[in-house]
């Protein structure tokens, strides 16, 4: 039986249906796990025929900004899951707070990957460059895939942090509430999602080399 609710809301009845919202999310996250499973499947086949050329490439990527990019997305899928506990409980500004500290990570994130960005053209390494061109096929497929994979993991965690704007904003006016958080909770899935293919990508681009 599908779970169903109805709730008294302002002398209206509010039809919910918890389990189908939870249901289309996920079947979004697997298309969006398609998605990104054609890029790894992708990297992995140029990589076996060019792997001293993908081990060369790898080496000039910056170790510890990634190092410190995967602790800040870990650390936010944390402060992601107390601010969906702190709701369930009714402890909506505790909520409130942990959601804002997400957000705030996304910040940091995506402000370190800037920088990395920056460091690495500024040293020629990015596609359609004299230094890269100059450089072997393999190399240059290297820097194609780093700047395709992870500029869309970058826009992905910039539309997370808008949809987790939008649940501050409605956890805020209370549509979202300690009786009906199934938004927050498939805007955490998401954000879970983001973290996961970092974690894919952080050993790729980094430290396999």
């Amino acid at each position: 039986m599908s779970e169903v609710a109805q709730e008294v809301n302002h002398g209206e009845h509010k039809h919910r249906d918890d389990q189908g919202a939870k249901l289309g999310m996920w079947l979004f996250l697997f298309t969006e796990l398609l998605l990104f499973s054609g890029l790894f499947l992708l990297y992995a086949s140029y990589r076996f025929f060019n792997p001293v050329q993908f081990h060369n490439a790898g080496l000039e990527t910056h170790t510890l900004f990634g190092t410190i990019n995967t602790m800040v997305l870990l650390t936010s899928s944390l402060t992601m899951v107390l601010a969906i506990a702190a709701l369930q409980r009714g402890k909506k500004w505790l909520s409130v707070s942990f959601l804002s500290g997400t957000i705030l990570l996304g910040f940091v994130f995506l402000g370190i990957k800037y920088f990395e960005w920056t460091s690495e053209i500024s040293k020629g390494l990015y596609p359609g460059s004299p230094l890269l061109l100059n450089k072997s096929n393999g190399e240059i497929l290297f820097w194609g895939l780093y700047y395709t994979m992870t500029g869309l993991h970058g826009l992905h965690v910039i539309a997370g942090m808008f949809i987790l704007s939008f649940m501050l904003v409605f956890i805020l006016r209370g549509s979202v509430n300690q009786h009906d958080y199934i938004k927050l909770e498939n805007a955490g899935l998401y954000w879970h999602l983001i973290d996961i293919i970092w974690i894919f990508l952080f050993p790729l681009f980094y430290l396999i080399n």
